[in-house]
């Protein structure tokens, strides 16, 4: 599948229906804009409960999701800041295809983007055409055309 350097994606394990990304073959690891993370546990594994806000313009479209935690990972970020990061496992959806991908839960708060799809997330299943956007469509994913 070819898509754009930015496109519309959802999360539906997490009840985001659509969230704008940035599909970034420079970074490792897919990130997601979170705020009010909390972990805890449920039947004995650990979980983290968080919120997501997917468009910049809309702040009070808030989704409160729970995932188990995959792992903590250190993140090196763009100016070379090292932070531990609580990562989850969760379906991406695009242009009707879906698969898992890692995300790491992050503040990217004044990015121009929620969620940045890293390597990872991409590799073996996505061309990148940088020129290009919005190439799964400017509708939900899910939606008919």
């Amino acid at each position: 599948m070819i898509l754009g350097w930015r496109e519309w994606v959802g999360l539906p394990d997490l009840g985001v229906a659509r969230i704008r990304a940035k599909l970034d073959t420079g970074a490792r690891t897919s990130s997601l804009h979170v705020s009010a993370v909390e972990t805890f546990k449920r039947d004995g594994e650990e979980w983290v409960r968080f919120e997501v806000i997917p468009q910049v313009k809309h702040r009070r479209s808030k989704v409160r999701a729970e995932a188990p935690v995959l792992d903590e990972r250190m993140v090196r970020d763009s100016g070379g800041h090292e932070e531990l990061r609580v990562t989850i496992s969760t379906t991406l959806e695009v242009a009707h295809w879906r698969w898992a991908v890692d995300v790491t839960l992050a503040s990217r708060a004044g990015m121009k983007f929620r969620m940045l799809l890293g390597r990872q997330a991409l590799g073996g299943k996505i061309l990148v055409d940088p020129y290009r956007a919005y190439l799964a469509g400017r509708r939900k994913p899910g939606e008919e055309a």
